[in-house]
């Protein structure tokens, strides 16, 4: 199985102006525990976590002292992404050995939708219950 099988599509994602309240808002509408700032074209420029944002209030003591910084400043950029093609074996092991949580995937070079390490899981798992085809 291929990430482009495996991976969300209707993903919410961050402009580049996109603010710490943007971000938070999208987070919760979406439950979504990370996000992907892109630029006008569709190209992953900073991938931005909760863990991220949780980061960035600890270090300022205040969550409403953020609420109208950019949301990049707090993001990770040029994110480790993957191409619809990769196997989901292969995603899951790169994204285990680089410790994260959320992983673009680009088709045609743009971003085209995510996958995060527990959707990985599963499809191996569905992978391993389905049953064999005999040809």
């Amino acid at each position: 199985m291929t990430l482009s099988e495996a991976m969300h599509v209707h993903i919410p994602t961050l402009s580049l102006d996109s603010t710490v309240r943007d971000a938070v808002d999208k987070m919760d509408v979406y439950q979504f525990p990370a996000l992907v700032l892109v630029d006008a074209d569709r190209i992953p420029v900073g991938v931005l976590t909760e863990g991220d944002l949780s980061r960035a209030v600890s270090a300022k003591g205040d969550v409403s002292g953020l609420r109208d910084s950019k949301a990049l400043d707090f993001a990770t950029r040029s994110p480790i992404t993957a191409r619809g093609d990769m196997e989901v074996s292969e995603a899951l092991h790169l994204m285990l050995t680089r410790g994260i949580s959320l992983l673009p995937v680009l088709i045609e070079g743009k971003l085209g939708g995510v996958v995060m390490r527990v959707d990985l899981m599963q499809a191996l798992l569905t992978d391993l219950a389905s049953p064999l085809t005999s040809e």
